[in-house]
């Protein structure tokens, strides 16, 4: 399952089948709607689909008939409405295709979906697997990589608004209501819930927006992502209000530089795993590594948190077409923290950094 190849015209199923034909696997139904979303297009709220080597269909209820009809590709669409159920539509499917056999994601049915499969499927022996999409959507389109790339632009200029707008006295919540405004006027939606947080509360990674004020000498931080027609971006900058200390400046300008090396060492070829250690080497320079507590970064694309992980603990193999997150961070307790964050795509040479807000420390006027 590698990347698609350029200027080929095979569609998501295709691609699909090819890869559940090489792992040996004859049915699979498709359950994730992220998954579902990229195998045929459709964006309701519920739906699945069972694909085989050579045929396959898309699932739902009447309440999506005619958007699925409209949206689906590659595979007929059917649906079914009271009296009937999930379930048993699901198994009269199967029997129509033939499948005596169906794998199926073991991290995303429930046990009591399987429980009910187990009982009402006769003659289908259900066997677990990894959803083989998840590896598959690792490797964007060109379409694909615009579209996050027109993200990026709109919350690069979210950041420009935000840090207008920042000076002492002014809250976060303050600050997250602007950028929901922002990204309103420009057609897109939050990613995920940003994090807004300034002084101490920057030593929180996920730490979430209240009503404190933002005071002179605080790191800000700023973790936020615009979403447009179905696709994310996510970029983190850490700001200093007023002039910086030596401290800050010194725990700034060498998490930059380990974010820098790291994103020059996302090639082809390279492991996740490796690229990861690196950052925190250079960290561990100042010191400084045991204060990163999280992995360097992850997938980006329909999901803000798509599929693939750079972490200490997983083997990533780096490959033409992926989208990643870099950001190592640095989070002290009682003194604060920061964390910068870009988006890249994966090219046959350099990385191509999508995201072109300044990473230099702003020292905000105060």
């Amino acid at each position: 399952m590698g990347r698609r190849p350029e200027g080929a015209a095979m569609s998501n199923v295709t691609r699909l089948q090819n890869a559940i034909s090489e792992a040996g696997i004859p049915a699979i139904v498709i359950t994730s709607l992220p998954s579902v979303n990229w195998l045929t297009g459709f964006t309701g709220s519920f739906g699945l689909a069972v694909v085989t080597a050579r045929s396959g269909v898309f699932i739902t209820d009447s309440r999506y008939t005619i958007q699925a009809g409209e949206q689906c590709r590659d595979l007929p669409s059917k649906s079914f409405k009271n009296p009937t159920n999930v379930v048993d539509f699901l198994h009269e499917q199967l029997k129509e295709l033939g499948v005596n056999q169906l794998a199926f994601d073991q991290n995303n049915v429930t046990v009591a979906q399987h429980s009910r499969w187990s009982e009402t499927f006769s003659g289908v022996e259900l066997t677990p697997t990894d959803d083989p999409i998840e590896k598959l959507r690792q490797f964007k389109t060109a379409q694909e990589v615009a579209l996050v790339q027109k993200c990026c632009r709109v919350t690069d200029e979210a950041l420009e608004l935000l840090i207008d707008l920042l000076r002492p006295g002014v809250t976060e919540l303050q600050l997250l209501w602007d950028l929901q405004d922002f990204l309103r006027l420009h057609g897109a939606t939050l990613a995920f819930d940003p994090i807004i947080v300034s002084g101490e509360r920057t030593a929180r990674p996920h730490g979430d927006p209240s009503e404190k004020t933002i005071e002179k000498g605080e790191f800000v931080t700023f973790d936020i992502g615009a979403r447009i027609d179905g696709y994310c971006s996510d970029i983190t900058r850490t700001v200093v209000m007023g002039p910086a200390t030596d401290r800050q400046r010194e725990v700034y300008e060498h998490l930059l530089k380990a974010q820098v090396a790291c994103i020059d060492a996302m090639r082809p070829g390279a492991n996740g795993k490796d690229v990861d250690a690196l950052a925190r080497s250079i960290l561990d320079e100042k010191d400084l590594g045991q204060y990163f507590g999280h992995g360097l970064g992850h997938g980006l694309g329909a999901l803000v948190h798509d599929t693939g992980r750079l972490s200490p603990i997983i083997d990533q193999k780096i490959e033409v077409g992926q989208i990643w997150t870099i950001e190592p961070g640095v989070y002290i307790e009682g003194f604060g923290g920061m964390r910068i964050e870009d988006d890249i795509v994966i090219t046959e040479r350099e990385p191509h950094v999508l995201t072109t807000f300044p990473k230099q420390l702003i020292e905000v006027s105060c």
